[in-house]
């Protein structure tokens, strides 16, 4: 199975990249660690709390949270968003988890959560990603989808000169350079 994604810029966008090439947040397992994965708890916070819930719920926030980046990457009109618009302000109004500074192992202060996450928290910290994403005019503008071939994932370009063509140098942009230097071997042979 591949790895999990963290490289598009926003949480927002890396819940969306959970969708490509394979579903990966299909149990309460991997869901968790695309939660701490994502900087959404500290690292050893324990969500033994989640359950079969969960899943579906970050999935459908997924959903409607594509709807609108793609909406807005593509230009469509926007009342046609209305509804995934509405659900994402929704779950926007829940308060997020409450961080606060604990003295760590070696006297430094570390974060951690007032208490165990609620779904509908982690969800409103997703959300509020979301709506702080397509309301800002300079992040909105980075918005753009991978130039690989038959990669959806969305990142924002914070590249210098904004001329960033892949969701990850390391994969699309690997197989983009591999399969170039094929056509030109290929082309070679044939002369």
């Amino acid at each position: 199975m591949d790895e999990l994604r963290f490289d598009a810029g926003r949480i927002c966008l890396d819940l969306l990249a959970t969708a490509h090439p394979l579903e990966r947040l299909d149990a309460v397992a991997p869901l968790c660690a695309w939660i701490r994965g994502c900087g959404l708890v500290p690292p050893d916070t324990p969500l033994t709390h989640a359950d079969a819930s969960w899943p579906p719920a970050f999935r459908e926030l997924r959903r409607n949270t594509g709807q609108l980046v793609h909406g807005w990457l593509n230009r469509h009109e926007v009342g046609s968003y209305d509804l995934a618009l509405a659900r994402v302000n929704d779950a926007a109004r829940a308060v997020p988890p409450a961080p606060r500074a604990v003295r760590g192992e070696d006297g430094g202060l570390v974060r951690e959560l007032a208490g165990p996450p609620a779904c509908v928290a982690l969800l409103a910290a997703v959300a509020r990603d979301a709506v702080d994403l397509l309301t800002d005019p300079v992040a909105r503008a980075g918005l753009r989808q991978c130039a690989g071939d038959n990669c959806p994932i969305v990142y924002v370009d914070m590249s210098r000169g904004r001329r960033r063509r892949w969701c990850s140098s390391e994969v699309c942009g690997n197989r983009e350079r591999v399969a170039r230097h094929r056509r030109r071997a290929a082309l070679a042979s044939r002369t």
